[in-house]
């Protein structure tokens, strides 16, 4: 039978995750894996979990197995609530939304918001969940330029002024995936363009915890609440296996994300968004992210120093205060994808740099270095050989 006749003509703008294909290559034993995404499962407060999980049985009984609110459990959009405040977001129980991971989030804004055609403004590179998210909705994405700090204000305002543009989207604070903060003055700058314009932005924050040096920088959301639909997940605090995200939205447009997800998933799972409940209004949360950063600072600093150590001078990469990934960028004329088939004959794996772009001529000479999976010595060990590959490719 002719399966493909089933299939609706957006699936043509379906396509299979490049970094799970990628995942599959490298799972073999032995293999140096810089490529992933994943937090280390060494972050995960297992006693923590488990403690937690018997204290949600004994104190919502059935009711963490039940059937829940579209918009989520209120004991954890309270605590989410607080949560945010320490951000500087201001939110109430009621503001605060809960999803399947923040990736429920995003395939929320695509279902709502975009059209066939229409223009979404990303960072060049970009975050490649929220393209799988948005792509099956047909949109045309236009690129902003970017430096070692992010985005470019001045050019976002001359896309807004030249382009209908729908909404941007952004990952403002260490950046999957060039690890880059937005700095203070520069976001101050987007909010105001962002209201000049009446534009809507989407601000995904997954990663702010994570800050191995400096300050916080403040969100987006404060700065221009009615113009952000701010999003964040446990993932990163928590674990990722509860799948649990949460975005704040101005409430006109709140009310069309619960309706999609009505849809999809009727709630996000009770059980799992009880547990993360009391994770967050317990005294866990800031212990548990000393520890997580703890566990990364030294790694991030390994990751570092080997590529300075051993990849060639015509070689630059992003040096950020926190978060997952380093971004590397190669000399003109060197191709990170050939030279990323040469490093896994050697057991080292990375993400070529060109799958982040909407483009697919940019990003041909970069590639994503991710250091919370591996220890220090292994990533070490790691960059050494990288840096043999390289050498061949420059």
């Amino acid at each position: 039978m002719d399966y493909q006749k089933f299939l609706a003509k957006r699936t043509v703008n379906i396509k299979a995750s490049v970094i799970r294909e990628i995942l599959k290559i490298i799972s073999k034993p032995g293999m140096i894996s810089l490529a992933g995404g994943l937090p280390s499962p060494d972050s995960f407060p297992l006693e923590t979990i488990a403690e937690l999980a018997t204290l949600v049985i004994k104190k919502y009984g059935s009711k963490a197995f039940q059937y829940s609110d579209t918009e989520g459990f209120a004991p954890l959009r309270a605590a989410l609530a607080d949560y945010l405040r320490k951000k500087e977001i201001s939110a109430t129980t009621d503001d605060v939304c809960i999803t399947s991971g923040s990736q429920g989030l995003l395939d929320g804004i695509g279902k709502v918001f975009i059209s066939e055609g229409d223009k979404i403004a990303v960072e060049a590179p970009t975050y490649i969940g929220a393209l799988q998210a948005f792509n099956s909705y047909g949109p045309e994405y236009v690129c902003i330029k970017t430096d070692e700090n992010g985005i470019i204000p001045e050019h976002l305002e001359e896309i807004l002024k030249n382009q209908p543009v729908k909404l941007v989207y952004l990952v403002p604070t260490f950046q999957n995936p060039t690890g880059r903060t937005l700095p203070l003055d520069r976001r101050q700058q987007i909010a105001e363009i962002l209201q000049k314009y009446e534009t809507l932005l989407v601000e995904d924050d997954p990663y702010s915890d994570l800050r191995y040096r400096g300050e916080p920088v403040t969100p987006l959301k404060a700065l221009a609440p009615q113009n952000v639909i701010y999003t964040s997940t446990v993932s990163k605090i928590l674990a990722p296996g509860f799948r649990t995200g949460f975005y704040v939205a101005p409430p006109e447009l709140k009310t069309w994300l619960i309706r999609a997800k009505q849809g999809v998933d009727l709630h996000t799972g009770t059980y799992a968004q009880a547990i993360a409940a009391e994770y967050l209004s317990g005294d866990y949360l800031e212990k548990q992210i000393k520890k997580i950063i703890a566990l990364y600072r030294p790694k991030q600093e390994a990751i570092l120093e080997a590529l300075a150590e051993y990849l060639p001078a015509s070689f630059k990469w992003s040096k950020p205060d926190g978060g997952m990934f380093i971004w590397v960028a190669g000399p003109p004329g060197f191709d990170a994808e050939a030279c990323y088939y040469k490093a896994v004959e050697q057991n080292v794996a990375y993400v070529p740099g060109r799958y982040f772009f909407t483009c697919p001529e940019e990003g041909l000479e970069t590639m994503r270095l991710n250091f919370s999976m591996c220890d220090a010595d292994t990533i070490r060990k790691g960059i050494k050989i990288l840096g043999d590959v390289v050498k061949a490719f420059v």
